[in-house]
């Protein structure tokens, strides 16, 4: 299968990998998330090439997870503002930073800290079950077809 073809698969983590799979597409994500807007400044926060950079901006504009809005008439000049469906996006970078803190970080701890603005806590994100409020891992979970959807080969029924 061809990088250009996932988008076209009936697959959720395909179709999300498509548009944000590669590694300078997500830490473009990152620097937007720590509030990084301006073409300059993602230059500099990456060390990424100029045609790389536009490309991933391009790319995640067309697919509506960036917005360019401008902020200066003479010369045109446009900043990158998360959209809503970037922002729905924070809990796969939460959950990238939290495993990289357990997994990755090295000797000297974390490098940044997630903190919770109203009560000023740093936080570890666990992903929890909305019905009972219990933490989730993947020992706890199974798949079933969606609302509508056969059973695909592969999964197990209930």
């Amino acid at each position: 299968m061809r990088w250009n073809e996932l988008a076209e698969q009936e697959c959720s983590i395909a179709r999300t990998v498509a548009v944000v799979g590669d590694r300078w597409t997500l830490l473009v994500l990152r620097e937007a998330f720590l509030g990084t807007r301006r073409f300059g400044d993602f230059l500099e926060q990456l060390g990424i090439s100029r045609p790389l950079l536009k490309e991933r901006l391009d790319k995640l504009v067309e697919n509506e997870v960036l917005r360019r809005v401008p902020y200066e008439e003479r010369p045109l000049r446009h900043e990158y503002r998360l959209t809503e469906k970037g922002l729905d996006l924070y809990p796969l970078i939460a959950a990238m930073i939290s495993w990289g803190d357990r997994w990755m970080a090295g000797p000297e701890g974390p490098p940044l800290e997630l903190v919770h603005r109203p009560c000023n806590q740093a936080i570890h994100p666990v992903p929890c079950c909305p019905e009972c409020g219990e933490p989730i891992d993947a020992r706890q979970m199974k798949v079933r077809p969606g609302p509508g959807r056969s059973q695909p080969s592969g999964v197990e029924a209930d």
